[in-house]
């Protein structure tokens, strides 16, 4: 007798079988393309990349995909020219999540976000952690968008030119872009919505990716030296709340104060010369200098300041205050045209940038030999 097949077991019996034919077809046209089963070797190869390139790319990818989809794209599309495969099957879409700090969460900034994932793509274990360190320290202390960013906006370099003039500089002091962000819209006095603040993000995308590509080049050819040097508040704050010390809280290499502020107050509280009833940065002197120069600037009520000198590509070269308390009043700073390791700068143009409360001021000196 013929045995009956219930409907539940016919389409079990298909589904198998129709199972076993998808497997067929894919196994047979993995087999004719030999690279189905190919895994590429990690790091993938990395080849030198030219850093303006980079840097014209990171900006225009910025519209397509935002902040972390920019850094990242921007990277892997020189890779593809330079290299080819396996960058060439590579989907940079799989960055789209990282914009706004994550799905709009304001966490760790797009931009870095998507450089680090392709520092780590590209670079040996060993290497990952000091060039994303650097990354991420660099981003704290520079000011964005850079001069060259601004530039090209200018002049017509990027294929994408929403809005082509020079844009207020800040430095975030911190990696979060929550922080970031608001830094610079309260300084620029613009809107988070605003085009203005849209191409400085894009700006910043190209310069975050043009400098994660200096230090991969760097590394390339042996070259690369980590130059960051953390601020004094961070040792402050880590000889309690770090591992080793009382509270032993905080596992971050970050500033607390741009977020947290200074909750003890135990910066020195200086004296005012004079009284004064507005912020005031004046112009260095004497200007040009050589060996050393003095700044003044004035508070109307008690600030944390920070003062701190930029090169002009927009590194970080001295921290002279770092969320140091004064009180109302006038007062002066001493630079002796070090560095923050010690080293005597050359000569050549540099910005001084204070930072007291929400009041932020740029100018620049001459230092001559």
């Amino acid at each position: 007798m013929e045995k009956k097949v219930t409907r539940k077991e016919f389409f079990k019996e298909s589904a198998k079988y129709a199972a076993g034919l998808g497997l067929g077809a894919a196994g047979l046209s993995a087999l004719a393309s030999k690279k189905a089963f190919a895994e590429p070797t990690w790091p993938w190869p990395y080849a030198e990349l030219d850093v303006e390139e980079v840097r014209v790319l990171g900006h225009d990818s910025y519209y397509s995909g935002g902040c972390a989809y920019g850094a990242f794209n921007a990277i892997i599309e020189a890779l593809r020219g330079a290299v080819g495969a396996p960058f060439t099957d590579l989907p940079t879409e799989i960055m789209n999540y990282g914009g706004g700090g994550g799905a709009g969460w304001g966490t760790l900034c797009g931009a870095l976000n998507g450089a680090a994932a392709a520092i780590s793509l590209v670079s040996a274990k060993a290497d990952v952690n000091k060039l994303v360190s650097e990354l991420f320290g660099w981003y704290t202390q520079s000011l964005f968008p850079s001069d060259l960013s601004n530039q090209y906006a200018g002049d017509g370099t990027f294929t994408v030119n929403n809005y082509t003039e020079p844009l207020a500089q800040n430095a975030s002091d911190s990696p979060l872009c929550h922080v970031s962000v608001t830094e610079w819209c309260n300084h620029a006095s613009l809107g988070v919505g605003s085009t203005e603040r849209k191409e400085r993000c894009a700006r910043l995308t190209g310069d975050v990716a043009a400098y994660a590509a200096k230090i991969l080049n760097d590394n390339l050819a042996g070259e690369f030296t980590p130059l960051y040097v953390p601020p004094e508040t961070v040792a402050t704050c880590m000889a309690c709340h770090g591992s080793s010390g009382m509270k032993s809280n905080v596992a971050a290499k970050m500033d607390c104060e741009p977020c947290h502020g200074d909750p003890h107050n135990s910066s020195d509280i200086k004296t005012p010369e004079t009284v004064t009833t507005d912020f005031e940065l004046k112009q260095n002197y004497p200007n040009p200098f050589n060996p050393e120069t003095h700044i003044q600037f004035s508070l109307p009520k008690s600030e944390a300041v920070t003062l701190t000198i930029y090169s002009l590509d927009g590194r970080q070269i001295k921290t002279l205050l770092s969320q140091q308390r004064y009180s109302a009043g006038s007062h002066q700073v001493k630079w002796d045209g070090k560095d923050n390791l010690g080293n005597r700068v050359s000569s050549g143009m540099y910005y001084y940038r204070i930072k007291a409360g929400n009041y932020t001021k740029v100018k620049n000196m001459l230092l001559v030999k």
